[in-house]
């Protein structure tokens, strides 16, 4: 039985969701991300596109580009509550799906032609999608997670398309090869310098010589090319760390403004170990200097999700990586080596009035939640003028990670 592979992308995600709650952003050139020099463009709409515009591009090149479009910061908290209704809606149709990332949607319907054509199924819950939610969204149909997200890409903008069994190398054959998942600049230059431009050239190609230029890579992107792809859905994604960074909007040479920072940062992780039911054992530090370079330093630490044993652990590891006099452009924490579990007392560090500290803490939080930028209502980092350092929802739920529409400091 052959597979069938929906896929399911939201077209320019944040930009729609900021046309639904504002219709007169409507047929205008619009760009939702940082507003800062050093912002990053999380979105933009397709009337930014002929000027040059793209997702991922620095928020000031995007602004000399396309000097009428209208600047968006973004509320991540908007945005995951729309992405939920539609995973909701998904999860309501049909019976295994993946959740690849906050507007993109995988969903296994192999054998269901038996009792509906998969292809009205795809095209029903399609439109079903753009009813509820009031959202565009395209979708591809094919037998492998790989072909369907190309075959997505293709149907864009608000469109659908399907590839049936045994056309997907004729289908992909005309392609660039950048159309293929996971070729970058990187990959795509080495491809370039051999004059392949094109994934029929690929297919041409011995599969041992993709092999020899690049390795497994080399052997995986054959595979891809021809339209071989087994890869499962994968419904749940176990977190194996959790972190935050941000990017100061000037550098800075501010050791007490990086320090508050960084507490803030630990602060909120910790609070989702606890909320999470998880401990860790290595935390990790990074900075990113002016002139990009970037270090990082690392400690393993008994399991724990208390305040006072990762904060100090974090201030430490800061105090021995900062050490070149130079301006300091990004700092960030990285809690990793995750299991289950509730912290443990310590008998010499720890007192029941911290631990009823946590727990009031966390009672709060749990209970108010955070306002609508997403930043925590208890949250020692707001009560100092640190914005944006709380993250929006569980990271425990099994989605994939939520990427905000900003993330300057």
């Amino acid at each position: 039985m052959d597979r069938t592979i929906l896929h399911l992308d939201l077209d320019t995600f944040f930009v729609s969701v900021e046309r639904k709650h504002d219709s007169r952003l409507n047929n205008r050139p619009v760009l939702v991300g940082g507003t800062g020099d050093r912002g990053v463009v999380a979105a933009c709409s397709y009337e930014t596109r002929p000027f040059g515009v793209h997702s991922g591009m620095s928020m000031k090149m995007a602004r000399m580009l396309c000097p009428e479009a209208t600047i968006i910061r973004g509320e991540a908290g908007i945005y995951s509550k729309e992405s939920k209704l539609v995973s909701e809606i998904i999860a309501d149709t049909v019976p295994v799906f993946e959740k690849a990332s906050i507007d993109e949607f995988y969903a296994d319907l192999s054998g269901m032609d038996k009792f509906f054509g998969t292809y009205q199924l795809a095209t029903n819950l399609r439109e079903r999608i753009k009813r509820e939610s009031g959202l565009p969204i395209s979708c591809g149909l094919s037998t492998s997670k790989v072909v369907s997200k190309v075959a997505t890409g293709e149907a864009k903008p608000d469109n659908h398309k399907k590839i049936d069994a045994g056309t997907e190398k004729s289908f992909l054959a005309p392609m660039h090869v950048q159309k293929i998942p996971m070729v970058g600049d990187k990959t795509n230059k080495i491809l370039y310098d051999m004059g392949v431009k094109y994934v029929k050239t690929i297919q041409e190609m011995p599969v041992e010589m993709m092999g020899e230029i690049l390795g497994k890579n080399g052997i995986l992107l054959w595979n891809r090319a021809n339209g071989l792809d087994n890869s499962p859905i994968i419904p749940f994604h176990e977190r194996k760390s959790i972190s935050n960074e941000r990017t100061f909007g000037k550098d800075t040479g501010d050791v007490k403004r990086m320090r508050e920072m960084l507490r803030a940062m630990g602060e909120n992780l910790a609070y989702q170990l606890r909320n999470g039911n998880k401990l860790t054992s290595c935390i990790s530090v990074k900075i990113r200097y002016s002139d990009f370079n970037t270090v990082s330093k690392q400690v393993k630490i008994p399991y724990t999700s208390a305040d006072h044993t990762l904060i100090p652990q974090i201030e430490r590891l800061f105090d021995l990586l900062h050490n070149r006099r130079m301006m300091v452009r990004l700092v960030g924490v990285n809690f990793s080596d995750l299991v289950s579990g509730s912290h443990q007392i310590n008998m010499f560090d720890d007192s029941e009035e911290k631990l009823n500290l946590y727990q009031a803490m966390d009672y709060i939080r749990n209970r108010y939640g955070t306002d609508k930028r997403g930043n925590a209502i208890l949250s020692w980092g707001t009560t100092i003028g640190i914005p944006n350092i709380s993250s929006m929802g569980n990271p425990f739920n099994g989605d994939p990670p939520i990427i905000p529409a900003h993330r300057n400091a």
